[in-house]
């Protein structure tokens, strides 16, 4: 059913009404087929790109949408709504240009954002390492200061669209630095010694790309530092506060989805002389998994919106992660119940919303870890001043 939405202009209407339309068309008929054969949809974010779609967020200057992010944030939702690991690609895309749109120089505004959000490229985020998952500064892979720039070396583990992306913001510990030194680099597969493995066999999204990035005395281009060397590690958790909002809009969506399929089977299917709906322990069920979605997106609009306005957003995008991607758990889950054995069958989609919904709780950071953030943040707020 179509979510009710307060937007800020009637831009937003129009470009909202062209996203339903154009992933009612171009995503939903294939989401299914792609996700069981673990088939990679570069031909879809090709299509989005062309529509504008990808560079949303950014500067009319670079060739971006220039939306707020709360505009932004509902159109992923409505993309993911149809189709979550596409939905999720352009949250990754977005982290991926955020480095060299906030902190990269003027020559490489000009000469690589534009490709980047115009919707020509699709871009990865090389973070998180094997070993150092949740904590970035434990990672090992390195990049070594040489005559023509820099040599890097190392492993990157768990890259959405790892060996299909067009370019790598990518954090390379440099020993130069000093012991937590970490750097950006923006790289490309055309790098000599860049490779992609084979990807992961995941429980979901299995239509998104993950796999590890190896890197083996890649020469990497002085120019290709993003941002100051040493302090690439505030680079990369400056730009998971607004990843973590991408995560959430993809989780609402997909919760959205959930319901709406079991709302509608629950109104179809009867039992005892009358539709589920109408027996209060499915209704109060269904009643729930409303108010986890609606709940769920109010708070990433409160984050979006503090972003928006230039006030700190960094526990309320911590919140908004927690409590958007435990709803799409828990939601997916009572819709699976809502249609009870037809639930647990391929022929509906609630099986593979389920099994979609838990990564959520993973990527981004655990919400272990937002847990974390957000009561290291209230510690300080408290603490005598």
């Amino acid at each position: 059913m179509p979510v009710d939405r307060e937007l800020p202009t009637r831009e937003a209407y129009d470009l909202l009404a062209l996203t339903r339309e154009l992933a009612d068309a171009e995503l939903a008929p294939h989401a299914a087929q792609f996700e069981r054969e673990e088939r990679f949809p570069r031909e879809a974010f090709r299509t989005l790109g062309e529509a504008g779609l990808l560079g949303l967020p950014f500067g009319e200057d670079v060739g971006g949408g220039g939306q707020p992010y709360e505009v932004y944030l509902q159109v992923v939702e409505e993309l993911a709504a149809r189709w979550a690991s596409v939905a999720l690609g352009i949250s990754v895309h977005t982290l991926s240009c955020f480095p060299i749109d906030r902190f990269g120089t003027a020559e490489q505004r000009r000469d690589l954002l534009p490709d980047m959000v115009g919707g020509q490229l699709l871009g990865a985020y090389c973070l998180s390492e094997s070993h150092a998952g949740s904590d970035p500064a434990a990672m090992r892979a390195t990049a070594k200061a040489s005559d023509s720039g820099w040599l890097a070396n190392g492993e990157k583990a768990w890259v959405t669209h790892g060996g299909q992306a067009d370019f790598y913001s990518t954090f390379l510990r440099t020993p130069d630095d000093g012991e937590r030194g970490i750097s950006c680099f923006h790289l490309t597969p055309d790098l000599p010694g860049f490779g992609a493995a084979r990807p992961e066999e995941k429980m979901g999204l299995t239509g998104s790309t993950t796999a590890a990035v190896h890197l083996d005395d890649v020469p990497v281009p002085a120019d290709r530092l993003v941002g100051e060397r040493g302090r690439g590690l505030s680079i990369a958790l400056a730009a998971l506060d607004s990843g973590r909002l991408g995560v959430s809009a993809v989780a609402v969506g997909l919760a959205q989805s959930a319901l709406d399929v079991a709302v509608r089977y629950a109104t179809e299917r009867e039992a005892f002389g009358r539709p589920i709906v109408e027996h209060q322990g499915l209704a109060f069920l269904l009643a729930d998994m409303a108010a986890a979605v609606e709940s769920a997106r109010a708070m990433y609009l409160v984050a979006a919106r503090r972003k928006d306005a230039g006030k700190p957003f960094s526990r309320q995008a911590s919140i908004a992660k927690l409590v958007a991607t435990d709803a799409a758990m828990k939601v997916t889950t009572d819709a699976v119940q809502v249609l009870g054995g037809a639930g647990y069958t391929r022929e509906f989609p609630v099986e593979r919303y389920m099994r979609e919904a838990k990564v959520m709780q993973i990527f981004e950071g655990t919400n272990q870890i937002q847990r974390m953030v957000i009561g290291k943040d209230l510690a300080k707020e408290a603490a005598p001043r």
